[in-house]
């Protein structure tokens, strides 16, 4: 199942690829964030600052993206994503995203085609104007892998300030029971350099109160 999406996904990436040489620069986006830690629902991966490259081509409502995550201290924590997404407007003030990712894990030891250090997430995002709802699965059976772990969380904006709560259970929390845990504040701000560039900072406050961890990220948007 994981090898098929992942097929599926880079094959449809090659076609958007050739068959939209020519057309205009919007369709792709590259772009990196520089953090503090690497933090993902509620849960710090490594010990130091990471560099996440992402590239993605948009179509429409359709978008498929490669999103990477890389610890400057070691090969810690290394992440290599590849996600399939399409959404579409419900009314003027809201909007739905459903997304397919696989997530991948490298090492020394993982081999891209053995499914055991791959993770396959379906998701639902609803947009209900400054009110964000997700629900996420993610699941690996393989090998000596047995990961059904559920996620949803709520978000609203205010402004350049967010809020958001989330629970989960598996890997999500202290016990594995489905539990609240990421809990957090992300407010940023435009840093400007020059007439025409400045740069996207922003600030999260993060707290899994499962694990009983607390953690502050800041966080560069190139």
């Amino acid at each position: 199942m994981k090898k098929l999406f992942t097929f599926l996904v880079m094959g449809a990436l090659i076609i958007s690829l050739t068959t939209t040489a020519n057309a205009q620069d919007e369709k792709w986006s590259l772009g990196a964030d520089m953090v503090s830690s690497y933090v993902w629902r509620g849960t710090k991966f490594g010990t130091g600052p990471a560099l996440q490259p992402s590239l993605s081509f948009n179509n429409g409502g359709f978008s498929i993206c490669g999103w990477g995550s890389y610890a400057f201290t070691d090969n810690e924590a290394a992440e290599a994503d590849l996600f399939a997404s399409y959404g579409f407007d419900l009314s003027e003030s809201a909007s739905v995203a459903f997304t397919v990712t696989d997530y991948f894990f490298p090492s020394e030891t993982a081999e891209y085609f053995d499914g055991t250090d791959h993770y396959f997430e379906p998701m639902v995002a609803l947009s209900l104007g400054d009110l964000s709802l997700t629900a996420a699965y993610m699941t690996n059976q393989s090998g000596s892998q047995d990961v059904s772990d559920t996620y949803i969380e709520a978000g609203y904006s205010l402004g350049n300030v967010s809020i958001f709560a989330g629970a989960g259970n598996g890997q999500y929390t202290d016990d594995t029971d489905f539990d609240l845990c990421n809990v957090g504040i992300t407010a940023g701000k435009e840093v400007k350099i020059n007439d025409t560039f400045s740069l996207p900072v922003s600030v999260s406050a993060i707290l899994n109160p499962s694990t009983e961890k607390f953690n502050i990220v800041f966080c560069i948007s190139l």
